[in-house]
């Protein structure tokens, strides 16, 4: 029953968009863009986040600019339909796919359905180990150097830390590394603990695992997390026990709710490293669309971070990701996958 309200749900969706808003063509365009009326599919792991929704508005920007009409759906932290997604993607024949985030080994073959189907595949933060299927990083390793340089710049080389962090993940395993490899090189930080949980209640769940592990480990002063809803749960812990002042938090991804958290008075967030989501989304279509009018973006599709600290915000007098975006134009835009005949956003 479930697997049917799935493919219902899809087909209804990929039926919804098959209107004429779309129907005209970009003169000078390699087919099919000269004609009109590519449809792909956007099947995402995640279900919630502000991270999730500002990755999605940048894919609607860049795929109305490319006449593309794009049905994007989320598993909602489910493996499963994550699979059953791609799967009726393919079987309702899409010209392409993005998948954003998941877990490697259970979508290999799946991904690899689509390609013996003659869709093009796309991958943002899974790396399904594939040579066609191009992957869209954000630098997860220079994220991740980026933010513990600035963990080790206020906090110096002594220090017992510890991180947020489940295995599986692609991009949180590259993060995870340079954390281990910052402390094997610096033997003065004890690293005493690791936990986290990826849920449909991320934040809560975290936070409730990081009040037990800071009252096991009065003495820890530093948490890098690795994702920002990882980070949204210890400040959540933090606060709540009052370690504002002795518990800094050093993170990866950005959003305006971040922002908010990150500059209010007192908070233990103090830096972050991140790309711009709708960056990242927009960069996804267009890799995406080179490959379905038979053109190579490359196999690695790179979008730079950038190392945002408190101190840049409130110097700055900075809210939201608009005003980050005004302020740091590094964050605004990337080059990454452009091509002449693909229009910007608007």
């Amino acid at each position: 029953m479930r697997r049917s309200l799935i493919s219902l749900a899809l087909a209804a969706s990929l039926a919804a968009i098959g209107g004429s808003a779309f129907a005209e063509g970009i003169a000078g365009a390699p087919a099919p863009f000269d004609k009109g009326g590519v449809k792909i599919a956007v099947v995402s792991f995640l279900g919630s986040g502000d991270w999730l929704q500002a990755f999605e508005a940048g894919v609607k920007r860049q795929a109305e600019a490319l006449g593309i009409e794009a049905n994007i759906s989320q598993a909602r932290n489910d493996i499963n339909q994550e699979r059953e997604l791609i799967q009726q993607a393919i079987n309702l024949g899409v010209k392409g796919i993005i998948i954003n985030n998941g877990q490697p080994e259970a979508l290999k073959d799946v991904a690899q359905a689509a390609l013996d189907a003659g869709i093009p595949v796309i991958a943002y933060d899974v790396n399904l180990d594939n040579p066609k299927i191009p992957q869209v990083e954000q630098s997860d390793a220079d994220m991740a150097r980026l933010v513990l340089e600035q963990a080790l710049k206020d906090e110096g080389t002594s220090f017992e830390g510890g991180v947020v962090y489940v295995a599986g993940f692609a991009p949180l395993d590259r993060r995870y590394a340079v954390w281990k490899d910052i402390v094997a090189k610096n033997p003065g930080i004890k690293d005493v603990a690791t936990w986290g949980v990826v849920n449909d209640t991320v934040a809560a769940s975290v936070a409730d695992q990081t009040k037990a592990v800071l009252r096991a480990n009065p003495n820890l002063s530093v948490v890098f997390t690795p994702w920002d809803e990882f980070a949204r749960g210890v400040k959540l812990a933090v606060d709540e026990l009052g370690l504002g002042d002795k518990v800094k938090i050093y993170g990866v991804d950005i959003s305006t709710s971040d922002i908010q958290a990150i500059i209010e008075p007192g908070s233990p967030w103090v830096a972050t490293a991140a790309t711009n989501p709708s960056v990242v989304g927009e960069a996804s279509v267009r890799g995406l669309a080179q490959l379905i009018a038979g053109q190579d973006p490359g196999h690695s599709i790179l979008i730079q971070p950038t190392l945002v600290t408190k101190n840049d915000l409130v110097d700055n007098n900075i809210k939201t990701i608009e005003e980050l975006q005004a302020k740091f134009p590094a964050f605004k835009d990337s080059d990454a996958a452009k091509a002449p005949w693909i229009p910007e956003p608007k």
